[in-house]
């Protein structure tokens, strides 16, 4: 029964321990940092070869003869034009109606007296 206690006791502390967080602590010193190696020698370069001879051209052939052109044949003639017909006469215009008589304007309206300017004081 003791360990049973125990284990119990053990478990609820573990069980209890996951709810519980404390901060992070300060980063620690940072490490120094390793010395750079020799780099190596560089080796030497080959030597470059010589380009080959160019071949020669061939000689060019002869351009064979240009043949003849043959003859143009004629125009034939040209017809002639038909005769162009007579135009009709042409109708004589109606008379024109008389224009009707022309109303009179009416009267004008007389001016009445003077003018008067009202100035509102301040």
């Amino acid at each position: 029964m003791k360990y049973s206690k125990l284990l119990v006791a053990g478990a609820a502390a573990l069980a209890l321990g996951g709810c519980f967080t404390l901060p992070a602590g300060p980063p620690g010193p940072q490490g120094a940092t390793g010395a750079t190696g020799d780099t190596g020698a560089t080796g030497y370069r080959g030597i470059t070869g010589n380009a080959g001879a160019t071949g020669n051209t061939g000689a060019t052939g002869n351009t064979g003869a240009t043949g003849y052109t043959g003859a143009t044949g004629n125009t034939g003639a040209t017809g002639d034009t038909g005769a162009t017909g007579y135009t009709g006469a042409t109708g004589n215009t109606g008379a024109t109606g008389n224009t009707g008589a022309k109303g009179t304007t009416g009267a004008k309206g007389a001016t009445a007296g003077d003018t008067v300017v009202i100035v509102p004081a301040h």
